[in-house]
């Protein structure tokens, strides 16, 4: 096996178990319209894959932090996990909800943006510091607690745990890119 090679590409449809076809129907009914990238793998795991896309479902489309700030959340955590995949399919979307194409390059660099707006730059702080420190200061807690209370503190959280799951479950498997004009990511080092 090479190292590039999908470890759990997908299953056609017609081969799914029952099961899987109970918990794939509402992936593609929903928001999302089809069986993306994260839940190819996942499907291995019927209940799994229902239970993790319902939990992200509510942070991508409806966190209290709004659309914006979890597509740069997500970034960064595609960023620290190296996440190709992740990164593909939500730079583009990031660019279209209003992030920055100068804050995008920074992050895909591993690099702290120079100018963002301040609840940018509250979100990016905090994902870096609990990624990278595996906890969060006090003054960037405060920062993040004033600026999105405590309903967008746990989302936030909730964000970069839900992401980082993905980005294993993707960077173990060994999911493929979708083709995209985002440039890949180079491993942080």
């Amino acid at each position: 096996m090479t190292p590039s090679q999908d470890r759990m590409p997908p299953l056609p449809p017609e081969a799914w178990s029952e099961e899987q076809r109970r918990y794939a129907q509402p992936i593609i009914d929903g928001p999302r319209g089809a069986l993306i990238s994260p839940f190819v793998p996942l499907l291995r795991s019927p209940e799994l894959m229902d239970h993790t896309q319902r939990l992200g479902e509510y942070l991508r489309y409806r966190s209290a932090i709004g659309v914006r700030l979890t597509e740069l959340a997500i970034l960064v955590t595609a960023r620290q996990w190296t996440q190709q995949v992740e990164w593909a399919i939500h730079a583009p979307i990031a660019l279209r909800e209003g992030v920055s194409q100068a804050t995008v390059d920074a992050v895909a660099q591993g690099r702290r943006p120079d100018a963002m707006p301040e609840d940018e730059a509250v979100v990016h702080d905090f994902c870096v510091e609990l990624h990278q420190q595996r906890q969060v200061s006090d003054a960037t807690w405060a920062r993040a607690q004033q600026r999105f209370g405590d309903k967008g503190v746990m989302d936030l959280i909730g964000i970069n745990g839900y992401y980082s799951l993905l980005s294993m479950v993707m960077n173990a498997a060994r999911t493929t890119v979708p083709a995209s004009p985002a440039q890949p990511l180079a491993p942080l080092g």
